[in-house]
């Protein structure tokens, strides 16, 4: 178990829902991946939102890691993770 990729278990969970879509209702499997794209097209463009708006307060920047500064990286990752949250929920709601 230690030799195998992260998130491995997630990945097999995932495959067997989607096989036991496709047996329950094959018709659905289209919408799941419509679904699936827009959530990953989602997550995309928050990330780059982010990137775009804190051009200098990104969570790997350089200056961050040489001031020690262990709360501004922390602070970077949250802000990161809510832009990204927040576009991944919007999409999903149709807005």
């Amino acid at each position: 178990m230690k030799n195998l990729p992260r998130m491995t278990d997630w990945i097999v969970i995932t495959i067997l829902l989607t096989i036991i879509i496709y047996v329950l209702a094959p018709q659905q499997l289209p919408v799941s991946l419509y679904k699936l794209s827009l959530i990953t097209t989602a997550a995309v463009l928050g990330y780059w939102i982010d990137r775009s708006l804190f051009p200098y307060a990104r969570p790997d920047n350089q200056s961050f890691i040489d001031t020690k500064a262990h709360q501004l990286i922390a602070a970077a990752m949250q802000r990161r993770a809510i832009i990204i949250g927040c576009a991944m929920l919007a999409m999903s709601l149709g807005v």
